[in-house]
């Protein structure tokens, strides 16, 4: 009888971890960011110096649905640069509450030496900078004043 139990209480342990969605490495640093038009993408975090630095260098795609976040410890001016970066992005700098503040649209890649790459933005306080693909912004309502929740 006890093997029996044993059996049994196996089999519903298995079947319980089986329901479970099985998640990729990469889901888990993943966090949903709702655009002011209730389109829900999910964005890579960074909150690390170096992190924030490489942000979307070298990739050679940027998919729909997919964000980058950027959590800076204190309000400030936060310019961004495009070095090495290959695809357009559209980059949103908020508030601490997810205001809009500053906005740049299709900001454009930068391959050339990093001394000739502009910087974008970075005139307003912000403390959260969101990346998204290029034109997505305002395709999901991202306009001055609005707010970005995450």
């Amino acid at each position: 009888m006890s093997r029996f139990l044993l059996v049994v209480c196996l089999s519903m342990v298995i079947a319980a971890c089986q329901r479970e969605e099985t998640k990729s490495v990469e889901q888990f640093y993943l966090r949903p960011v709702i655009l002011p038009d209730g389109t829900t993408v999910h964005a890579e975090v960074n909150t690390q110096k170096a992190d924030m630095g490489r942000g979307m260098m070298f990739r050679d795609s940027f998919p729909e649905g997919r964000g980058m976040l950027f959590i800076h410890g204190t309000p400030g001016l936060y310019p961004y640069w495009m070095y090495q970066t290959k695809v357009p992005l559209d980059i949103i700098w908020m508030d601490r509450a997810g205001r809009v503040v500053e906005i740049s649209e299709n900001t454009p890649p930068c391959t050339t030496k990093a001394s000739e790459c502009p910087n974008y933005g970075g005139t307003k306080e912000a403390t959260v900078v969101l990346e998204l693909p290029g034109g997505s912004g305002r395709r999901h309502g991202v306009a001055l004043g609005e707010v970005i929740r995450f």
